[in-house]
């Protein structure tokens, strides 16, 4: 049996969840000079299959962080395009990321374990930074009605508390945090789950420029990502269906995806059985209050976002900047006040909302009629100004690649 000793500690803000926004804004503070600890709960970022894109906004960050030069080095593909098939069997570029002006003209897909283990060794370079692996959050500290700090538990067992004067929520959307403050997000509908797996890409492939290319095919849809030397695809299920698909076996699922993407039928077989494909469960939420006296939630802890668009992970990272920029002096002087929080999440709240709207567009245009049977397809007015007026890409491809409020690295960040 493990003795559990409880052992506490303080600092300026603790931070749970060791993701894209827990990490940038653990390396932004640190770059302030504030001691900021973040915990993450798994002993390693090897988790396959979370979100992979770095957008256009992003990647300009890493630049006024003085780390643009690294992360290119990093292994990625970048995607210039985004085609969706329309009824006759043609295909429209949706967006074209590559008419953004350069060097910001793509969306970069690099493993996500990539990114933050990137991440955690930059921050690993300021002397405030601390980050802690295998160490859950498992409540916490409430004073006089405020929030103190949190409660950890580490994987060996250990027990203990972290007091701090802002503790932030990056935990995801089954936030512990949030749980812990009774705070409730509005769930809207969303029509679908994801199923996500690899498929091989041949030596032949390999000077193929990277596209995001969309598959419609009756009720089924899918989405293929062009990798280094793989293809990920993303296959959407109306929700509820994931009982009835896996029973049917990996034979039927092959089928499947051979009907819908014959230009992989050659390679279903690498799909070795129904645990080779990942389920997410799709969610779209938003918090209407994203902070409490001494915390904040942040990223997916505040509003889950649907795959459509792919911009979760860049309106997580936004945040971030957001929350660092704005909470930087104030952590400082030891004064964050409920109405310095507020202001992260007004600032915030706009860009959230609009992505969000567009989102719940796309599931009503394109996968509501798919799952009725219905056939799916781009929606018409899209279709339309994409076909007619050119220069209409610029305005998606700028909303995937920026989203509605980029922001910038605060002064005392960049190197």
């Amino acid at each position: 049996m493990i003795e559990r000793k409880e052992f506490t500690m303080t600092t300026d803000v603790v931070v749970a969840g060791g993701g894209p926004a827990g990490m940038m804004l653990g390396l932004i503070l640190a770059r302030a000079g504030i001691a900021v600890t973040v915990l993450e709960k798994h002993g390693d970022f090897l988790r396959d299959f979370r979100g992979d894109t770095v957008h256009a906004s992003t990647v300009r960050l890493m630049d006024e962080l003085g780390l643009g030069k690294e992360f290119r080095r990093l292994p990625q593909s970048r995607l210039g395009d985004l085609q969706a098939p329309l009824p006759d069997g043609s295909r429209i570029t949706l967006s074209d990321f590559a008419g953004l002006p350069a060097p910001y003209n793509y969306i970069a897909m690099i493993p996500q374990w990539d990114l933050l283990n990137f991440l955690a060794a930059a921050a690993a370079g300021e002397p405030t930074f601390t980050l802690r692996m295998n160490t859950a959050v498992t409540g916490l500290i409430q004073e006089n009605g405020k929030v103190a700090g949190v409660r950890y538990r580490t994987r060996e067992g250990a027990e203990g508390e972290i007091r701090a004067q802002l503790t932030v929520a990056a935990d995801g959307r089954h936030s512990t945090v949030r749980q812990e403050l009774g705070l409730t997000p509005k769930e809207y509908p969303v029509p679908f789950d994801t199923w996500w797996f690899r498929l091989p890409r041949h030596a032949r492939e390999q000077d193929e420029i990277a596209r995001l290319v969309g598959e419609f095919k009756g009720d089924q849809i899918a989405l293929s990502f062009t990798r280094e030397d793989y293809y990920q695809i993303a296959y959407f299920t109306a929700k509820g269906a994931d009982a009835r698909l896996r029973a049917e076996g990996v034979e039927r699922f092959r089928e499947r995806v051979a009907d819908l993407l014959p230009q992989y039928a050659d390679r279903v077989e690498h799909i070795a059985g129904m645990d080779d494909l990942h389920r997410l469960d799709v969610r779209l939420n938003r918090l209407n209050r994203w902070y409490a006296d001494g915390a904040l939630l942040i990223g997916d802890a505040a509003h889950a976002m649907s795959p459509a668009g792919g911009m979760g992970i860049n309106l997580a990272i936004q945040d971030a900047v957001a929350a660092a920029t704005i909470l930087a002096e104030p952590l400082r002087r030891h004064q964050v006040t409920t109405a310095d929080l507020a202001k992260v999440q007004q600032r915030r709240w706009r860009p959230t909302a609009i992505v969000q709207a567009v989102q719940r567009m796309l599931h009503r245009t394109m996968f509501v009629p798919a799952f009725a049977s219905k056939g799916a397809r781009p929606p018409r007015p899209l279709v339309f100004l994409a076909r007619h007026f050119p220069a209409f890409k610029k305005l998606p491809s700028r909303l995937i690649a920026y989203g509605p409020r980029p922001e910038h690295a605060p002064d005392y960040a960049r190197r």
